[in-house]
């Protein structure tokens, strides 16, 4: 048994314009600042939780305050914990760098310092290339002021300012790094003096595209663009679309990849194909009693938890939805672990023992199973390119056979050929599974001595695109 030698030939090179993402290439991720821990083992329990949940990236935070240029000791420690620990699991690592509203950066003294900050956390995590900036700036827990004297939207055009600085610091560490700016909340009020000032991220990005072209700069501040699409409540299902108001969900993506572009197409920074990560989604289940001694306090009346079955029903449809969204990079569910405090959130996949997983944990697994495979669900106008590839087929045999491996789940049809002719002798159809090889093994019929081939054509099983084309090595059956 050898490598075959193996020419992979795509039927038609063309393939849907499928902006950057969506399909099998989107990553699964789970938010927790649970992960960053005093050891590496410590941390390496954790992270192997989320990804047992079939979560392959993790995001956390890490805090800015006025006046630091770098991060504090014990927390960077923390994280440097959770990132190796990430590695060891082969679990991308995303770093939120976040701050409250008394520590908007809005002077130009606070800029650079953020800057600064912003490279020396890159150097010190030379690993990890994933950076969003800031945390819903939309709301004034967040970002402060909101609004001007006269009521204009003095919120976007600053954190442009600070896009702006730290695109060019972190792009200044490593040019590999990427970008992510908005992280908006999915709604809010735009009303000024109401004592929460707030705005909706329909405003919001219009604003922000507003002041990047005033501005005049011509580079991006921004490689991809993150939203928090959580729903009105626990209780409301990810499908619900928000047409007639200024929220934005996941089921709103054609509002929002709209929004972006009237934003910015026809400038420097990409509007409508720039890749959309939704940061974080949650979905509250309720405490069984059994696990209620994990928790304290009371639930808010507005959350509206959900069963374990229901909210594990709706991770997988928001999954699912964003896996048909085409410049859609990534979802991340908030939380991996549960928070003991009920006013907090209790959208995990494990209670708050930090250990023990809901039964939602399961529907989780299937989905991130199905995604990277290719089979979550059907999407109109998406077509699935397989790579694929042939092994073990022998140089001197009385039966053919091979081993095929597919990326995504497969369908196959193989024949037999007799050279020098290339005439059929032998067929073979089938699936695979995708990741997993797939036995070829043709009828033990009595052959003609002679040279053979395989060739074989693999198609995915679902949202299938052009044939991929696998021709074997020729080998000899005696």
């Amino acid at each position: 048994m050898r490598l075959a030698s193996i020419i992979c030939v795509l039927a038609a090179l063309a393939v849907p314009a499928l902006a950057h993402a969506g399909g099998p290439a989107m990553t699964i991720g789970g938010v927790d600042d649970a992960f960053k821990q005093p050891t590496i083992p410590d941390a390496k329990a954790k992270i192997d939780l989320a990804k047992l949940a079939g979560l392959r990236a993790v995001r956390m935070t890490v805090t800015w305050e006025h006046g630091r240029v770098q991060p504090e000791d014990v927390e960077l420690d923390f994280v440097k914990n959770a990132v190796a620990a990430a590695q060891l699991d082969a679990v991308d690592v995303y770093i939120s760098i976040t701050f409250g509203s008394r520590n908007t950066p809005l002077t130009d003294e606070h800029l650079d310092q953020f800057a600064e900050f912003c490279q020396t956390l890159s150097n010190d995590l030379p690993s990890v290339r994933y950076f969003t900036i800031g945390n819903e700036p939309n709301l004034n827990r967040f970002w402060l002021p909101q609004f001007g004297p006269d009521g204009e939207d003095v919120a976007a055009p600053a954190y442009g300012r600070l896009l702006a600085v730290a695109y060019d610091a972190l792009k200044g560490a490593n040019a590999q790094n990427i970008v992510i700016g908005g992280a908006l909340s999915p709604r809010g009020g735009d009303k000024p003096n109401t004592g929460r000032d707030t705005h909706s991220p329909t405003t919001f990005i219009s604003d922000l595209g507003d002041a990047y072209r005033a501005g005049g700069r011509t580079k991006p501040i921004m490689d991809w663009f993150a939203i928090h699409p959580y729903e009105d409540n626990s209780s409301v299902p990810p499908t619900t679309k928000h047409a007639n108001t200024t929220t934005i969900a996941i089921a709103d993506y054609d509002k929002l990849v709209a929004l972006l572009g009237r934003a910015f197409d026809g400038t420097a920074q990409p509007g409508s194909t720039i890749p959309i990560v939704y940061n974080e989604f949650g979905v509250e289940s309720q405490i069984p009693p059994d696990k209620a001694g994990l928790y304290e306090g009371t639930e808010p009346a507005t959350t509206k938890p959900v069963t374990e079955a229901v909210q594990g029903a709706y991770y997988r449809q928001a999954i699912q939805l964003a896996f048909c969204q085409p410049t859609v990079r990534g979802i991340f569910l908030f939380h991996v672990f549960d928070e003991p405090g009920l006013p907090q959130w209790q959208s995990g996949l494990y209670y708050a023992d930090g250990k023990t997983p809901k039964t939602s944990r399961t529907a989780v697994q299937a989905a991130a199973a199905a995604s990277r495979r290719g089979v979550l669900t059907r999407c109109a106008g998406l077509q699935l390119p397989v790579k694929a590839i042939l092994t073990g087929l022998p140089r001197l045999a009385q039966q053919a056979r091979a081993s095929l491996r597919c990326d995504l789940d497969c369908t196959y049809y193989a024949r037999l050929e007799k050279l020098p002719r290339h005439s059929t002798t032998q067929v073979l159809r089938g699936h695979a599974v995708g990741g997993y090889p797939a036995r070829l093994v043709f009828p033990p019929l009595r052959l003609a001595r002679g040279r053979y081939r395989i060739t074989t054509e693999v198609r995915a099983t679902v949202n299938p695109g052009p044939p991929t084309l696998l021709v074997s090595a020729p080998f000899t059956i005696r």
